[in-house]
């Protein structure tokens, strides 16, 4: 009876051993996997930041220092309105409560990016007088950002599509009902601006029912050098 006692001890005991041996290992190997993952994810995200770093108005290059950045979205039919975006400042938005249908439109110094004022104006039922009022009196020097929403075309006149084509668009004269344009400017432009889009309102091709498809257009424009 004393020999089977000390056999049980010593069974009770190898068991023991057993257990805190294996227990041992799992909790130090686990410890040691989650050690590992953590620093391989925490040089992941390094990685990532690096590879990723954050561009002016988040688009896909950065801009030297002597460009301005620049996204712009149009109005999506008349649902969605348009945003437009410089060196990550938002000009216009809906969050800004500054835009309505017709055309929207910021003009900026080209100098050093100050936003000078903004305006849209309803093309459909509105006076073509209160755009003229806004755009005629364009000092030399300015950056002029136009993005449509609804309808950009029914009330512009000859005139103000003249004086959209001298800053450099080359859609202000064939722009039409219900058309979607996006277009960047300036007064004094001597030449057709690089910086423009336009998708004609075309029942075969429309993406929306009545309206085409919204635009989206980003780049660097250089900085008026004085």
């Amino acid at each position: 009876m004393r020999f089977i006692g000390i056999i049980r001890i010593l069974v009770i005991l190898s068991t023991l051993l057993t257990t805190w041996y294996f227990a041992e290992t799992f909790f130090n190997t686990k410890w040691e996997a989650k050690s590992l993952r953590t620093i391989f994810d925490k040089r992941s995200q390094e990685t990532e930041h690096v590879k990723k770093p954050h561009n002016k108005c988040g688009i896909e290059k950065n801009c030297p220092s002597d460009y301005f950045a620049f996204r712009m979205i149009s109005g999506a039919a008349s649902v969605v309105g348009p945003s437009i975006c410089l060196d990550d400042k938002i000009l216009m938005s809906s969050v800004k409560n500054n835009i309505g249908r017709g055309l929207n439109l910021a003009f900026v110094n080209a100098s050093n990016g100050t936003l000078l004022k903004t305006g849209f104006f309803d093309m459909y039922s509105g006076e073509i007088k209160d755009l003229m009022a806004f755009i005629d009196p364009t000092p030399e020097g300015t950056l002029v950002f136009l993005a449509s929403y609804d309808d950009p075309a029914t009330k512009l006149n000859d005139q103000a599509r003249e004086i959209f084509t001298s800053w450099g668009s080359s859609y202000a004269k064939k722009v039409g009902f219900r058309d979607t344009w996006l277009f960047i400017g300036g007064k004094g432009l001597k030449a057709k601006s690089p910086f423009e889009q336009h998708r004609k309102n075309d029942k075969e091709t429309n993406k929306y029912e009545g309206w085409p498809e919204m635009l989206e257009m980003e780049g660097c424009i250089p900085r008026k050098m004085d």
